[in-house]
């Protein structure tokens, strides 16, 4: 009764560890009396009587609350096996939206000469500044799966060079200290931008994850930087690149692909306000050239044009008009005035029909003078 009270005045916690210490199943006494004392020597307990204790002892507490379930491993998840799509020696530069409807927008800004970056769509060309953000608009139709990725890919643009890795130049690569030196472009204001480079073809690239356009936008921003002008030796070298810009799962599928041309200076409004005016005054002399070398028309058919419009003229001429005038002072005037036209008439048609042809003998110098034919020389 006493432990009946004992038991009731500690606190809940004490309680439980109670309840919990009576269901530990105890080996009976009789077989801890046979278990050999501490005093005893180690060897002794390898004997095979107390082994027999011992395993009776954890079969009998195994048996009352252990569960067999417990150190087994649960069944392994299947695991997707991801395949990274090889990459294509000559990166595709031609536009390809997509059933996502992939395009891109820019933002304008004029030729001004204090912009950052321009963009110009008579020549689908981008002019930026040296490490300078160019902000770029990704508009889809409909939003790609999750996990979806934008990649931007510089290559060259002439056929010559397409085959070399766009890289930046030795000076610039030697001054920056981040891990992507070498890298051309970067993608700025985000955290998760990841640098790659093909083992293959050693092209460099950089992603970051597609995030949904924010409420009430229909566009999803990403900043651009080149770190490299377009006329650093050793790098572009005045060599004109496009950047690839693609949407695409972490594996390499492309859902959709836009490309542009960059051109990376210290004005960009003057170079793009520059070569604009050069690009339209090209295709004005490209339009004269063909004027010009269009065939002349037919001699034969002129001439029929013309004889059929001088008897048109002739039948007209010859209609006779009457007009009436009031007065007989006007009535004069308009007579002089007729009788001079047809005297006009008539001294045209008699200077057409007459033609003399006079043949000029010119004196030749130093007293020569024009042998006629027939008539023999001097000397001869």
């Amino acid at each position: 009764m006493e432990e009946q009270d004992f038991g009731m005045s500690l606190p809940l916690s004490q309680d439980s560890f109670i309840e919990l210490w009576q269901t530990v199943a105890a080996p009976p006494i009789a077989t801890l009396s046979s278990l050999p004392s501490c005093n005893e020597s180690p060897d002794s307990w390898k004997t095979g009587e107390h082994m027999e204790m011992l395993q009776l002892m954890n079969d009998q507490v195994l048996a009352d609350g252990f569960d067999e379930n417990l150190f087994e491993l649960p069944p392994e998840m299947p695991v997707k096996d991801f395949v990274t799509l090889p990459s294509s020696t000559v990166p595709v530069t031609t536009d390809y939206p997509g059933e996502y409807g992939f395009q891109l927008r820019f933002q304008k800004s004029g030729t001004a000469k204090s912009v950052t970056s321009t963009y110009s769509e008579l020549l689908n060309k981008l002019y930026c500044q040296l490490a300078k953000t160019s902000p770029v608009e990704v508009l889809v139709s409909k939003e790609p799966p999750a996990g979806a990725v934008l990649r931007a890919t510089a290559v060259y643009k002439k056929s010559e060079h397409v085959a070399e890795v766009v890289r930046r130049c030795p000076h610039h690569q030697n001054e920056d200290v981040a891990e992507q030196r070498s890298h051309l472009i970067r993608m700025e204001g985000s955290q998760r931008a990841q640098y790659y480079e093909d083992p293959h073809t050693k092209r460099h690239s950089v992603t970051v994850p597609y995030e949904p356009p924010q409420l009430g936008s229909e566009i999803t921003t990403i900043l651009l930087s080149f770190m490299c002008n377009s006329s650093c030796m050793g790098g572009m070298n005045r060599r004109p690149i496009l950047t690839i810009l693609t949407l695409e799962t972490p594996e390499g599928l492309v859902f959709g692909r836009r490309c542009f041309e960059v051109r990376v200076c210290a004005c960009p409004g003057r170079d793009r306000k520059t070569e604009e005016g050069n690009s339209t005054k090209t295709q004005d002399d490209k339009g004269t050239k063909k004027r010009k070398s269009a065939p002349p028309p037919d001699s034969t058919s002129a001439r029929k044009l013309k004889t059929a419009s001088s008897t048109e003229d002739e039948d007209k001429d010859k209609d006779v008009f009457v007009l009436q005038v009031r007065g007989r002072k006007r009535y004069e005037m308009l007579k002089k005035i007729n009788d001079g036209l047809e005297l006009l008439d008539k001294e045209s048609k008699t200077s057409t029909k007459v033609c003399v042809k006079q043949e000029v003998v010119l004196p030749f110098p130093s007293g020569k003078r024009l042998m006629q034919r027939g008539e023999r020389s001097d000397s001869d």
